[in-house]
């Protein structure tokens, strides 16, 4: 018999980046020993502003069905990565317009009732992560149940980008 979960419900953001796959592996070691549940999930992050070739339009009626399918490839393949440690997972696609992805994430944690959440992050530091900004960092701060980030090592992103789409990339 499994001891108590310190953490029964962990919540992992999951693009399919090098880094999210790191995230997911960690959750599942810190998971396995108490046998906790899982929640996996994918945010559609909506652009910030359409460019002069792409229209609003065009986007909700060709781009987002895309990325909505891609979304559930990538969620169901991480899903089987925990049923296959032995543990419960369920997921889900966020598509909030208007909100950032760490904010997504946040109203994930506490609608489900999260006691833990495990993401990847880049790493990013200096004017990249000014740039670029960061939703971990983000999600660190606004968090009411604890954060296990989980640096997205280099060596590992060279070895597992070919499949990863170029916005989702380390």
């Amino acid at each position: 018999m499994s001891p108590p979960a310190i953490y029964s419900r962990i919540l992992v953001p999951y693009d399919g980046s090098p880094s999210s796959r790191q995230g997911l592996a960690e959750a599942i070691r810190v998971a396995k020993p108490f046998g906790s549940t899982i929640r996996i999930v994918h945010v559609i992050d909506e652009p910030r502003h359409i460019d002069g070739y792409v229209t609003y339009g065009a986007y909700a009626d060709y781009i987002l069905p895309h990325l909505r399918e891609h979304a559930k490839r990538l969620v169901a393949n991480a899903g089987r990565n925990v049923t296959d440690a032995g543990l419960r997972v369920e997921s889900g696609i966020a598509d909030i317009p208007g909100l950032r992805a760490c904010d997504v994430v946040l109203r994930e944690a506490a609608d489900w009732g999260a006691d833990l959440i495990v993401m990847g992050t880049h790493g990013r530091r200096g004017l990249d992560r000014l740039l670029l900004g960061s939703d971990a960092e983000q999600v660190l701060r606004g968090s009411p149940v604890p954060v296990l980030l989980v640096r997205c090592a280099p060596d590992v992103s060279r070895a597992l980008i070919e499949d990863v789409p170029v916005a989702s990339r380390c």
